[in-house]
């Protein structure tokens, strides 16, 4: 199974998952992206947004389970095929909080496009726009990475679960990304 271990920057990091935590815990109770379903019968309805809710949790939790105390010690996130589609769903359910909560002031063009500049915000939008842009980030190098595996068919492409070639391509994947956000 391939799988891709990423050291972040423990002074960068750390702040932002104060905001995703407490954006997390508004998410136990709201969906992420609300719905309007006012044809469906009531019952259906809550049951469906039950189970939802139910499965955003779940996502949620793994999410920042990443983020336990071996991630304070050594400043290492883990991915595998296993944790893959449920951290993106994650990652996009804060992500839809913060877009439609803490960066609402902002166009979608600046967000999706990343042209905005730090500095030409104010400090209390930074530090959204900043978590918006990490969980960004983790999408994109899941789905580069993770993604691209699955669908070769994992080990009929010539590269098995226990390749060492896996392993030293994945080391050099864990110094860029802890550089990019230094």
């Amino acid at each position: 199974m391939k799988r891709i271990e990423v050291k972040l920057s423990l002074p960068v990091v750390a702040p932002l998952l104060d905001l995703m935590k407490a954006s997390s815990d508004v998410l136990e109770a709201q969906i992420a992206a609300p719905l309007t379903l006012e044809d469906i019968d009531a019952d259906f309805r809550d049951e469906w947004k039950a189970e939802l809710l139910k499965g955003q949790h779940e996502e949620l939790h793994a999410l920042m389970g990443l983020f336990n105390s071996d991630f304070f010690v050594n400043g290492v996130v883990a991915f595998d095929e296993e944790n893959a589609e449920v951290i993106v769903r994650a990652c996009s359910a804060l992500r839809l909080r913060l877009r439609r909560h803490d960066l609402k002031v902002l166009e979608d063009e600046q967000l999706e496009s990343g042209s905005v500049d730090l500095e030409d915000i104010t400090v209390p939008l930074q530090k959204p726009y900043m978590c918006y842009v990490f969980l960004g980030t983790i999408q994109e190098l899941v789905i580069q990475h993770l993604d691209s595996a699955i669908l070769r068919g994992g080990p009929e492409s010539g590269r098995s679960a226990g390749n060492e070639d896996d392993e030293a391509s994945d080391s050099d994947e864990r110094g860029g990304f802890g550089d990019k956000l230094d």
